[in-house]
């Protein structure tokens, strides 16, 4: 019950005399719509009305609700949830009968994948309801799962450069935008090696986003790229959230291919650190960088050159990519 006060109750009669208003609120006791709530105290008038009152909830009539659910939805859809909560269906009723509808019309559509947008459209027309509206709670309620749905995710495709698509080939993915667009230009310029290695395609990561776009790699990319025989390489900042990121990309993808760190850039980046600034006047690491990284980048380079970037990192400082430009890589 909600809490309500005299002054809002008689407010479509506050141009009326005392009396009608006195004889309104008792009316509406008398039907049971409000109930006094007598530690309110009185409005000091004649006859005396008391200062607050308790609304009551009309009971209302489910039994058509419960007979739909009982026999007009779909066999598929569990209606358990929805018979003890018949409230709330009639807030979600809309969405259950769409999604039933859907199931008696188009099943068939389910036998092929598409992604959450095309299907949240498809059942429910609206593009987002699934992904970011009431589409996941409406089946939880309903007993399906998403995957019943047959649906997947997509994700920013992969932006490269084709150098050439002979195969086998390097790849090189690159963390930042500068780097890549120097890289390209360096080989469109008619550059055959980048830091003594041939690259066939320069993959722009953006950053963490490279570990999204893998997820689809081989449905994105053109057939030459997944050749088995390739090589892939990676390069990005000299810092934790850098290796991180590299660690993470081949975790993801053990078994199925390699990926290496390209360890001619991050010795390059050490050395050309060492002679032009110093290492001392490096930027410093962000505070908010996860700092949980493990051996496997490491285990790419000779001890010498292992312990001048675990000295960098624990010093506080990191070597961003774009210390290498294109003269490095002419």
């Amino acid at each position: 019950m909600k809490r309500i006060t005299l002054e809002a109750l008689i407010r479509s009669h506050r141009d009326t005399p005392y009396n009608q208003q006195y004889e309104y609120i008792l009316t509406l006791i008398s039907e049971g719509r409000i109930k006094p709530l007598k530690a309110s105290g009185t409005n000091g008038k004649h006859p005396a009305l008391y200062r607050e009152y308790w609304l009551i909830e009309q009971e209302k009539d489910y039994l058509a609700l419960e007979e739909e659910l009982k026999y007009r939805l779909h066999p598929l859809l569990s209606v358990d949830y929805y018979l003890s909560h018949l409230r709330n269906y009639e807030k979600d009723r809309v969405w259950v009968l769409r999604l039933s509808e859907y199931l008696k019309e188009s099943r068939e559509y389910l036998e092929y994948a598409e992604s959450v947008n095309e299907r949240s459209f498809e059942i429910w027309g609206r593009e987002k309801f699934l992904g970011r509206e009431q589409g996941k709670r409406i089946l939880k309620n309903c007993g399906l799962t998403e995957e019943f749905l047959h649906i997947y995710q997509t994700t920013e495709p992969l932006a490269y450069y084709s150098h050439t698509r002979d195969v086998p080939q390097n790849l090189l993915i690159l963390e930042n935008k500068d780097t890549f667009y120097s890289m390209r230009r360096h080989l469109m310029e008619g550059g055959g090696r980048i830091l003594g290695m041939e690259f066939g395609t320069l993959i722009y990561g953006a950053g963490k986003g490279i570990l999204r776009s893998f997820l689809d790699f081989d449905l994105c990319v053109e057939p030459y790229m997944r050749d088995g025989r390739n090589g892939i390489y990676y390069f990005g900042d000299l810092d934790y959230e850098g290796i991180g990121i590299y660690e993470s990309l081949a975790k993801m993808n053990a078994g199925e291919r390699k990926v290496m760190p390209l360890a001619a850039a991050y010795e390059t980046m050490i050395k050309k650190a060492e002679r032009t600034c110093g290492t001392e006047n490096l930027p410093d690491t962000k505070e908010q960088q996860n700092r949980n990284i493990r051996e496997e980048f490491f285990s790419y380079f000779d001890t010498v050159c292992e312990d001048k970037m675990r000295k960098l990192l624990e010093s506080g400082k990191y070597i961003p990519q774009e210390i290498l430009n294109i003269t490095d890589f002419r």
